[in-house]
């Protein structure tokens, strides 16, 4: 092979290398606060203050895209808000808080929520969990749906592990096989995440997202033949310790 042919090849390499690096899209993280309750009177502190101060200082700062979501069917002895913030940048999480404590609309918007008295507290509690976008999926997405909002099921799913290395397994199950399936079902996936910070670990969660219960349920029974194909493969044993699952409906000022 001559010098010119070899430099010819050598060039397209590294441009089909470039190329294939920058294809490549950073991985989002998402934040997900679940804010627990009891009362009426608590909830809608909550949603006054997520609706008109929460999520437009969100939107103010960069953030367009914030979930809102409640369990169709509520635990009355704890209550339960679900947020779902999608950053960027791990970063932006902190960059957020020091945007809204500098927002005078936020600050004051949100007055009712921000300056609560130690004894009538919006919420009894705020849980926090982290997450890392799958390689799969690296960025969120809206879903396409027709109905209205409180006729949707969305449906927020845990994959626990019994270890590190059984958990990487199962998300490895999903970059190869499973949003695939997902995918070519439509099943309006909005994230699929790796939990990188929260009290059940190690973990991975993802929402996928359905018109109705008919609707969900219809996708899932094309998902079992499709599953079956990868499950009893051997090198994906045992990756899953407990699942568990949340039925969901946006509210009415969610953003997803």
């Amino acid at each position: 092979m001559s010098s010119l042919n070899k430099i010819l090849l050598s060039t397209v390499a590294l441009i089909l290398l470039t190329t294939h690096v920058f294809a490549v899209k950073p991985a989002y993280y998402y934040q997900i606060k679940i804010y627990h309750f009891k009362t009426a009177a608590q909830e809608n502190t909550i949603d006054a203050y997520l609706k008109s101060a929460y999520l437009p200082a969100l939107h103010r700062s960069g953030i367009k895209d914030v979930g809102v979501f409640k369990p169709i069917l509520q635990d009355t002895s704890d209550r339960v808000i679900y947020v779902f913030i999608p950053l960027k940048k791990l970063i932006d999480l902190d960059k957020t808080q020091v945007s809204m404590s500098k927002d005078g609309a936020y600050v004051e918007s949100g007055k009712p929520y921000l300056e609560a008295p130690y004894n009538d507290a919006p919420y009894t509690r705020i849980e926090s969990i982290l997450l890392k976008a799958f390689a799969a999926m690296p960025e969120y997405a809206l879903p396409k749906l027709t109905t209205p909002k409180n006729e949707r099921v969305y449906e927020l799913r845990s994959y626990e592990a019994s270890t590190e290395d059984l958990s990487l397994n199962k998300i490895g199950m999903f970059n190869d096989y499973e949003v695939d399936i997902f995918s070519k079902l439509n099943f309006n996936a909005v994230f699929y995440g790796q939990v990188i910070s929260g009290s059940k670990m190690p973990n991975l969660m993802y929402l996928t997202t359905f018109n109705n219960k008919a609707d969900r349920d219809s996708h899932w029974a094309a998902f079992g033949p499709e599953y079956k194909k990868i499950s009893g493969l051997p090198q994906y044993q045992h990756n899953v310790s407990k699942n568990v699952t949340l039925f969901l409906y946006p509210a009415d000022y969610s953003d997803i």
